[in-house]
């Protein structure tokens, strides 16, 4: 069975994905980006997003066992280093972060996650 979760954001229903699929005992999340100034606040803001449709998937960010990062610019990971130690640090799943456009420029930092569902 697949569920589908619609977190309403914009984009959703101008390009035609959801936030978030369940199916095959996994979570898949989107890419994920945030609202904010600098890559730090935007990471904080679409962990938000994140977090909500894991919840709605039934798990968490404990869950979470692969995340990528992309960013327009390396150089404004750093800064959000705390912010994820923070959010995945106890359960620290397998992670890539990549240099690449986004969408919009506004977008310092794009989140996709892909939880472990725990039934």
């Amino acid at each position: 069975m697949i569920k589908r979760i619609s977190s309403g954001g914009e984009f959703e229903a101008k390009v035609g994905y959801c936030r978030a699929v369940v199916a095959g005992g996994f979570v898949h999340v989107a890419g994920t980006v945030g609202q904010g100034e600098g890559a730090a606040a935007q990471c904080e803001s679409a962990l938000v997003t994140i977090r909500g449709a894991l919840e709605q998937a039934g798990c968490s960010l404990a869950d979470v066992v692969r995340v990528t990062y992309m960013l327009p610019d390396r150089h404004e990971f750093e800064p959000c280093w705390p912010i994820l130690a923070e959010a995945f640090g106890a359960n620290p799943p397998a992670a890539t972060m990549i240099e690449c456009g986004l969408i919009d420029p506004k977008y310092r930092i794009e989140i996709e996650v892909t939880a472990l569902l725990q039934e």
